[in-house]
């Protein structure tokens, strides 16, 4: 893996945060935690996707394959860095899952997919 690849998605673990004060201070007033959830998620994408927008010249991606590769890595970190977490504050592996189930509304699965497509888009639309 390119060590830039790491440290460019570093920043989005702060984009996260911000997204994440944002639902608590906002979204949670105003909707039920389910949809707050629902809406930080989408913020979350925009969030990604104008960051991903911004940092993509320093990726000197070369071809489609390896836009798709840096979305992988950045999935697999997301994951990992969010499974760590969980279970370092001893939260259950049911609550740790439980926002992977589409079929209940949840939309993290969604992220990811598209946290996994974004460099792709975004390489296409910019440079070619």
């Amino acid at each position: 893996m390119d060590t830039k690849y790491f440290l460019l998605w570093l920043p989005m673990i702060f984009i996260a945060f911000a997204n994440a004060t944002i639902r608590e201070l906002l979204f949670i007033k105003h909707f039920s935690e389910f949809r707050a959830h629902q809406f930080s998620t989408i913020t979350l994408i925009i969030l990604c996707a104008v960051y991903i927008w911004i940092v993509l010249p320093e990726l000197h991606i070369q071809n489609n394959r390896q836009a798709f590769t840096i979305g992988l890595i950045w999935v697999l970190l997301t994951v990992a860095f969010e499974f760590t977490l969980g279970r370092l504050a001893n939260k259950p592996w049911s609550d740790l899952l439980q926002d992977y189930n589409i079929f209940a509304g949840r939309l993290w699965g969604l992220f990811l997919l598209l946290l996994f497509i974004l460099p792709y888009l975004v390489y296409t639309i910019r440079f070619k």
